[in-house]
């Protein structure tokens, strides 16, 4: 169903990328910071968010990166209020990625203040000598300081970011990693297998034989991931996400326990998985606003040069045909733990999954990867491990 051209987007993404320094296994965009070019950035974010606030209303606002904690407090306070007067204020989910070296009380009760109200942490690992392995700048005492630091400034919505299969990393450690993170009490957690990505030192690593990766391991992991989670509270609602039905301490949420996406589920993410629109603004980021992929330039200067000229930095804009859109919303949707409602499916891409990916059912059912229910489609606990291989099949 195509929505309709004046209903505003309510979903916006905001891209920052700079970090202290590149880590290890990192393939987005991002680069070591510079004073006067974080200014620069921050100038020209503020025009851009003028040139797209007629045709925005956010209930979900995401800033990632790179490192969007790095900003210093003059520089946020400067979005902060462009936001305010652009009427961009007020969004029911309000999240900034942060770095536990990079976290401090006044920048945390400023952002509170502004309505920012929930906070992903990369934690990554609490073991020292993986977090110099991964390249992190913070140390395993920072996470426990920032996490308190972040309570105190009053956010009650907290991610912990999470990554196993590291290079390194046994199971006895993944096991104390978990122990500890879950007793931070944090109301979200995300857990990532190390990716290698081209043009990455890992991934360099890799190739010249200084590791093995053992699929095994990551396997069971995974498994431990998922079990341990569900025993402190957390409910599975997307392959690599995990969170709580109400808030450490609050009142029991009632009739939404049984449902398949729990209420402190990231409501940003899931408008992606289920296709929705939105804004990407800053250098690299995607949007998908009514059909129309766009791209902004992956580099700050000419970002920052284009937006300077008063016109969008978009490097290309694409318009994806119905049914190949259609198989991209089925893969992306596949990953989230309720699978997909065909009745859902088919008010969002006008096609039915049952007719169009009948085919791609079955194999998926035949794998053991995955089973349709009166209503809905959707993966087996092993599909969800093997979900990038599902969505291969999905995809036109």
């Amino acid at each position: 169903m195509s929505e309709c051209v004046s209903a505003p987007v309510t979903s916006l993404y905001i891209h920052v990328p700079f970090c202290a320094q590149k880590c290890e296994y990192c393939a987005f965009f991002s680069e070591a910071s510079s004073g006067e070019l974080i200014n620069r950035y921050v100038a020209a974010l503020i025009r851009e968010l003028e040139l797209v606030a007629p045709d925005l209303r956010p209930n979900t606002i995401f800033f990632g990166g790179g490192t969007p904690s790095m900003l210093n407090l003059r520089q946020w306070e400067d979005i902060l209020r462009a936001m305010d007067r652009l009427k961009l204020l007020g969004a029911a989910e309000f999240t900034i990625e942060s770095n536990p070296a990079t976290v401090s009380l006044d920048k945390s009760k400023l952002l509170r203040d502004f309505g920012v109200n929930r906070i992903s942490m990369g934690v990554q690992s609490l073991d020292e000598k993986l977090l110099d392995r991964l390249g992190r700048v913070h140390s395993r005492e920072m996470v426990f300081k920032s996490f308190n630091t972040l309570r105190q400034a009053g956010f009650d919505n907290v991610n912990v970011d999470l990554m196993f299969a590291i290079p390194g990393q046994t199971m006895d450690i993944w096991r104390a990693t978990l122990d500890e993170a879950m007793a931070l009490g944090s109301e979200h957690l995300s857990s990532y297998e190390v990716i290698y990505e081209e043009d990455t030192p890992l991934f360099q690593q890799l190739q010249a034989g200084e590791f093995d990766v053992n699929e095994d391991l990551a396997c069971a992991m995974f498994d431990e991931l998922v079990d341990r989670s569900a025993a402190a509270g957390f409910q599975q609602y997307e392959i690599a996400n995990f969170a709580r039905n109400q808030r450490v301490g609050a009142a029991s949420p009632g009739a939404n326990q049984k449902s398949l996406i729990p209420n402190l589920a990231c409501k940003h993410n899931v408008n992606y998985w289920r296709g929705g629109s939105f804004y990407g603004l800053g250098p690299s980021a995607t949007g998908y606003v009514r059909g129309v992929r766009t791209k902004n330039w992956a580099n700050t200067q000419l970002y920052c040069e284009q937006l300077e000229q008063g016109k969008r930095a978009i490097e290309s804009r694409e318009e994806l045909p119905p049914l190949r859109r259609a198989g991209e919303i089925a893969a992306f949707g596949l990953r989230m733990n309720a699978g997909w409602p065909f009745a859902d499916f088919q008010q969002v891409t006008g096609f039915d999954l049952r007719e169009q990916w009948q085919t791609e059912i079955r194999q998926v059912e035949q794998r053991g990867w995955g089973h349709s229910v009166a209503d809905r489609f959707q993966l087996t606990r092993p599909g969800l491990r093997f979900a990038d291989s599902v969505a291969e099949l999905f995809l036109r």
